[in-house]
């Protein structure tokens, strides 16, 4: 079975944190967490390790992510990576955007911690206890 990956991307450190606990009991299911402060960085994780999921945050320096999903999806062709944008910007104009330039979903925040794990275990298709 290939390691699997979820990469976490947001530019403030306490939402970074919340998702982080939020989803460490996937830990348990062999599930790697890595985390990423800005687009460019999650761009570079994105294109080295290939994590099957993306927590993705909109609003970010150095590169946002409409930016970073148009370049992983549409540049780099990397289909099987699933990204879910996440975004205080709940306007269906900005949900278009991002759905247009390759994500796979759009969460606003403020979100439900189990809605994230839920979405992660469906997507990772993990079975949990």
């Amino acid at each position: 079975m290939e390691d699997l990956k979820l990469l976490i991307v947001d530019d403030e450190p306490h939402i970074r944190m919340l998702l982080e606990q939020t989803l460490e009991d996937l830990e348990d299911q062999d599930v790697e967490l890595l985390v990423a402060t800005n687009g460019q960085e999650a761009f570079d994780i994105i294109q080295n390790e290939k994590p099957q999921l993306v927590f993705l945050d909109v609003m970010m320096p150095k590169m946002n992510g409409f930016e970073v999903c148009q370049k992983v999806k549409k540049e780099l062709n990397m289909d099987d990576i699933h990204i879910i944008l996440l975004t205080a910007k709940g306007q269906e104009a900005d949900k278009e955007k991002g759905l247009s330039m390759g994500a796979n979903e759009y969460m606003t925040k403020p979100f439900d911690p189990d809605s994230i794990v839920d979405k992660a275990v469906e997507i990772l298709d993990l079975v949990m206890d």
